[in-house]
């Protein structure tokens, strides 16, 4: 009886219902390749288009293969020139840099101007901190510390060659700056000039070398 059933149909029915079912995404069995296969499929055409290259135009192949080669020595070439400008002028821009900082920082006298002029236009605060810096900067010239922008002023405290009312007075002068400049405490034109008075008074007390 299924044989009679089957004969009924017609040939084409049966294909456009077995096409129709295979066609639906349930039936999708087929996988995407990864990266990494592309990667080998791509590297495979490319062997494969060499070769095929080298058998057809050897003479065109020995010349590009010489082009590649010019062609890498001369980037490497490019790079190395560029690591030996880098490291050929990085000394002499830190000297420089080195000296801008010295040029600009380093210079007692020209923080105790600005320091005054600061004072001329009452920014007692801005004063006291140029002040500071141009004590450091003398005792630096006299050898009795070594200055250096890292260093806090405390730590001057300690490191100072001065004899000990000196080195008290300088104590006295960091505690009114970490006040003043760092605690945000009141100043005016008196603090200001006691600050100079005993910055005075610190350079009486150098320890003789």
């Amino acid at each position: 009886m299924l044989t009679e059933l089957g004969q009924g149909v017609p040939p084409d029915s049966v294909k456009r219902a077995l096409e129709e079912v295979f066609a639906r995404p349930a039936y999708n069995w087929a996988t995407q390749p990864s990266l990494w296969q592309w990667l080998r499929e791509r590297l495979r055409a490319l062997l494969e288009w060499l070769a095929k290259f080298e058998r057809t135009s050897p003479v065109l192949f020995d010349v590009f293969v010489g082009a590649l080669v010019l062609l890498l020595v001369a980037l490497l070439v490019h790079i190395g020139y560029v690591l030996w400008q880098i490291f050929r002028r990085a000394p002499s821009q830190r000297a420089g840099a080195v000296h801008a900082v010295a040029s600009r920082v380093l210079n007692a006298a020209g923080h105790l101007a600005r320091a005054d002029e600061l004072a001329r236009a009452s920014a007692w605060t801005e004063a006291l901190g140029h002040r500071f810096l141009a004590l450091l900067l003398e005792l630096d010239g006299r050898r009795a510390l070594r200055f250096h922008p890292s260093k806090t002023p405390a730590e001057y405290i300690g490191e100072a060659r001065l004899d000990p009312l000196g080195r008290e007075s300088l104590a006295d002068l960091v505690g009114r700056l970490y006040r003043h400049v760092f605690g945000a405490a009141p100043c005016d034109a008196e603090t200001y000039r006691a600050f100079g008075d005993t910055a005075q008074l610190v350079m009486r007390y150098v320890r003789a070398h």
